[in-house]
């Protein structure tokens, strides 16, 4: 009874970190790298995202609740495993171990981002460039956002190597390997577009 309900939640950690979450890093990335065509096009993406009809009812059930049981779950996941990169050191079993390293600073540079932003608004401040370009204009808070956002992006594009062979869609050694390739695609045109955004603010 124990290992199916470890083996479900496990399951939905994956899914969940895909769709929605995973799909919320991709739109929100994206939003974001308006930045790089200038203040006001950064400012009318924002709007169109706070302007969505039934905004908070996505933002709780589509995009909060999904990212704290992903990021509650996978901390438990995370320090609960046991590394043995010092005796196996293949290429996979690092993957591995960034896949949690990854998660934790994930997980606390997102409690700080919201922090920032979201809390931030709900006191009355208005989330546009000028509040982004005003955060990141501290040099060691832009370092901690950059690192956050490599974080993210990788979290994301290895985790989504796993999500493939978890659910049966990519069994064989070929199609692994294939995967690979592709995810680390995803994770450099991510990691592209989140730096040069956060770099637009400046």
């Amino acid at each position: 009874m124990a290992g199916n309900r470890e083996f479900f939640l496990r399951k939905l950690h994956s899914l969940l970190g895909v769709i929605p979450v995973g799909l919320f890093l991709i739109v929100h990335l994206t939003v974001n790298y308006f930045a790089t065509y200038g203040e006001e096009s950064y400012n009318k993406a924002t709007h169109f995202m706070e302007s969505l009809p039934f905004r908070y009812v996505l933002e709780i059930f589509v995009i909060f609740l999904p990212i704290l049981f992903h990021a509650i779950y996978g901390l438990y996941i995370a320090f609960q495993a046991k590394h043995n990169t010092g005796t196996y050191s293949y290429f996979r079993n690092w993957m591995f171990r960034l896949q949690r390293s990854s998660g934790v600073i994930t997980v606390i540079f997102l409690a700080w981002h919201v922090w920032e932003t979201r809390v931030a608004a709900a006191l009355g401040a208005t989330v546009d460039f000028n509040m982004m370009a005003n955060i990141v204009a501290n040099p060691y808070i832009l370092a901690f956002y950059i690192v956050g956002i490599v974080a993210a992006t990788f979290h994301f594009a290895n985790g989504l190597w796993s999500f493939f062979v978890t659910w049966g869609i990519t069994i064989t050694p070929r199609s692994q390997l294939i995967s690979s390739y592709v995810t680390l695609g995803v994770f450099v045109a991510l990691t592209f577009m989140g730096v040069r955004a956060i770099l637009a603010f400046i």
